[in-house]
């Protein structure tokens, strides 16, 4: 299985060139539909609430055969202040051979290498059924994309047997690590309520600051769990607190606080929740809370797909990669209660959400070598 490397550096540089900020697909997944069309991939379009979602299905011809998902998105986070960019970042510009553009990291890298990889396997005799789902959803609220495909498929007793999703994961060099497992995230938008009054008469008032700021600190203190073998600790953190009125003199009668758990399996939503909840009451803190759960954690042990990334990753590179389960969240976790085993294997994410994100083209074309190589392996384990 040898990967056409200029072709799938050109599509490389079509996708980055399509302006596809969350939930605007701009005609990615059509690029990729098309790519794939010639080698025996039927396409179905699940668009939902205007997020664009591609699910592309080759079988093999054998009965029975496992299906295997390439996942993806095609959605790319905004450029933010354009003057911090050496070159315009939606016109891939390569210098020192590096190339330089919003998602050339995250994820149209890896979007670009599956699909060549796929284009080389689906040449062969690969004894696997192989799917792509694409959604242009990942990066925004993430209700519309993979979360709805995923649903969809359960609905209809398809059952993925494994999933690659090609986020970017290494750590400082191509195949250094890719990952297995995520944790779960719970957070809250907390409103605190006092009473506003004159910072002279505070006994006319109630703080929501000083009420829920010892509630706060003792949540931060909070050990929430000792992790395990395979994941770290579970985290607490506030992003944001906000009150008051502008003016010096007045006690605000309303405080806002954004937090957010990452949370190990040794822990659950409920739990947590439940111990924050505790926690505000033991302080006589009056609130609100709009809690949001984006994700269970999940984990993939060893197994076919782990040993088949091993091998694929050490024929290129050489490198023993390393099993992660750190990092943010991402579409695996819906993926996953499917009962898939997942992993997520793409190019070095240092630079991924910055201004000049890029990747070095060496790095693709091995990407491009990994993923067909881990097809292969894949299929052959599997034989």
């Amino acid at each position: 299985m040898t990967v056409d490397t200029a072709a799938a550096r050109g599509l490389l540089l079509d996708l980055i060139a399509r302006r596809s900020l969350t939930p605007d697909d701009a005609g990615c997944s059509q690029l990729l539909a098309e790519a794939l069309a010639p080698y025996g991939f039927e396409h179905e379009w699940l668009n939902h609430n205007g997020v664009t979602n591609l699910w592309s299905l080759r079988r093999c011809g054998r009965a029975n055969a496992p299906l295997v998902v390439l996942a993806g998105h095609t959605d790319v986070v905004p450029t933010g202040d354009l003057a911090q960019w050496t070159s315009d970042p939606f016109v891939p510009s390569e210098r020192d051979g590096v190339l330089y553009g919003r998602g050339a990291a995250d994820m149209k890298s890896g979007l670009a290498a599956m699909t060549c990889a796929a284009q080389a396997g689906a040449q062969t005799d690969l004894n696997i059924d192989l799917a792509f789902l694409i959604t242009s959803d990942e990066e925004g609220p993430a209700r519309d994309g993979t979360r709805y495909v995923a649903e969809v498929l359960r609905q209809r007793g398809t059952q993925p047997d494994y999933v690659i999703v090609g986020e970017a994961t290494a750590d400082e060099q191509i195949g250094d690590r890719f990952i297995v497992g995520r944790r779960g995230s719970i957070g809250c938008n907390l409103t605190v309520h006092g009473v506003q009054g004159h910072v002279a008469y505070p006994h006319k008032a109630d703080n929501p600051v000083h009420r829920v700021l010892p509630a706060l600190t003792e949540l931060a203190a909070t050990i929430w769990d000792e992790g395990n073998a395979d994941f770290p600790p579970t985290s607490f953190q506030i992003s944001n607190i906000n009150s008051g009125t502008g003016a010096t003199n007045v006690i605000p009668g309303q405080a806002e606080v954004v937090f957010n758990f990452r949370y190990a399996p040794c822990s659950s939503a409920e739990q947590l929740k439940q111990k924050v909840i505790d926690c505000l009451d033991r302080h006589n803190v009056r609130y609100s809370a709009d809690w949001w759960h984006t994700g269970e954690p999940y984990y993939t042990p060893a197994g076919r797909l782990t040993e088949a990334a091993d091998k694929a990753i050490g024929q290129v590179t050489g490198h023993k990669p390393l099993h992660f389960t750190g990092g943010g969240t991402s579409d695996g976790r819906f993926l996953a209660p499917l009962g898939a085993e997942v992993i997520e294997l793409g190019p070095v994410s240092a630079s991924i959400h910055k201004f000049n994100e890029h990747l070095k083209l060496d790095d693709f074309d091995a990407l491009c070598a990994i993923h067909a190589a881990l097809l292969r392996e894949l299929s052959q384990s599997l034989g």
